[in-house]
């Protein structure tokens, strides 16, 4: 399952495409549900290739043995990633075949050939493929080496490059999709069989996803609405240097966060901060973690004097804003903050 963090830098990137390029809100709504379908291909893709790489040792292994003059290693090779029972198992499995076939997985070419060959002849080099040589034939061993097997794969450079240029955004989420897939494949136990369902990244079956989703999809409207309110605000705070002047990842992160904090009553109101430093630190200027930290306190004592922040769970609310009366602007007119601020939108 994606994490709410993880939606709410998809849907600051989808709000970055709609302001650099203007299109209607509908179709800001289709290119992100697009989005999150082809990071489901990109994790089935993941998953597959660890399937394939066992698939294709094999073949290089029956390669080796029909050699004129094969050498002894060659001509009795040890078939264990073939043969891997942990693979063999994610292989037979019905979720992971049909996954692969909906995001049109396919392993044929030269160059995805080339590339599981170059990978398959460094692996065999490494220590822990001869180590891994050296265990017992059992499902706990052969997951733990197939776990490895997927770093491996993940971590190999020539595999990352021939995806990314598949979609201009799997080179940003690679490695967390990739920890998402290594993390449910270490939760499959024995019991893994051909029905084990096996999830995809935003998965329809499971009510958890569904809820991430629609609560990502949610804040993404509710931040294009809010737009006009959201500028007036910032400008309104801006003393001494001008609107223009705001990184735009900034003021779109401002826009998500009014959005949480006004249409979202169950999410605490310091959660709402804390997620938007923590995305300002991944996507936006060096001290942008503290102008988002302290805008948002002012923004938060203007919204709630104004009725619009309603949370009505307990620990919802801000405690530490409950002291100030009215909202300290003085920060915000400092010029070297402005200039560390300032970028160039594009």
């Amino acid at each position: 399952m994606l994490s709410r963090h993880f939606l709410r830098s998809k849907v600051l990137q989808s709000l970055y495409a709609a302001k650099t390029d203007p299109v209607e809100l509908n179709v800001v709504e289709k290119n992100y549900k697009h989005m999150i379908s082809r990071l489901n291909d990109l994790g089935t893709i993941q998953l597959a290739a660890l399937v394939h790489f066992a698939e294709f040792s094999g073949a290089i292994m029956d390669e080796g043995q029909r050699k004129y003059l094969p050498t002894d290693e060659e001509r009795n090779p040890v078939r264990r990633i073939p043969e891997n029972l942990f693979i063999c198992r994610l292989a037979d499995n019905f979720d992971l075949r049909r996954h692969s076939e909906a995001a049109n997985v396919n392993w044929g070419g030269v160059d995805y050939d080339q590339i599981f060959r170059q990978a398959y002849a460094g692996l065999v080099k490494m220590p822990e493929y001869k180590e891994y040589l050296d265990t017992k034939p059992t499902f706990d061993n052969d997951q733990k080496f197939a776990l490895n097997l997927f770093k491996y794969l993940m971590n190999y450079e020539p595999f990352r490059d021939f995806l990314y240029p598949q979609n201009l955004l799997w080179e940003d989420d690679f490695d967390q999709i990739a920890q998402y897939n290594f993390m449910m494949l270490k939760a499959l136990d024995d019991t893994t069989d051909e029905a084990t369902p096996i999830p995809l990244m935003h998965d329809i079956r499971f009510e958890k996803d569904n809820d991430a989703f629609e609560f990502s999809r949610n804040l993404l409207l509710a931040s294009m609405r809010h737009f006009a309110d959201v500028e007036k605000m910032i400008r309104d705070h801006l003393n001494g240097w001008e609107y223009d002047r705001v990184a735009l990842m900034d003021i779109l992160m401002l826009n998500m966060a009014v959005a949480e904090l006004t249409e979202f009553p169950s999410i605490p109101e310091r959660v709402t901060v804390d997620e938007y430093i923590e995305l300002s630190k991944e996507f936006s200027t060096e001290r942008s973690k503290l102008f988002i930290n302290g805008i948002l306190d002012k923004f938060i004592l203007e919204l709630r004097s104004a009725g619009r922040i309603k949370k009505a769970g307990r620990g919802l609310l801000d405690p530490s804003l409950f002291d100030s009366d009215e909202p300290d602007t003085s920060d915000f007119s400092d010029p070297n903050v402005a200039n560390i601020h300032s970028r160039n939108n594009n």
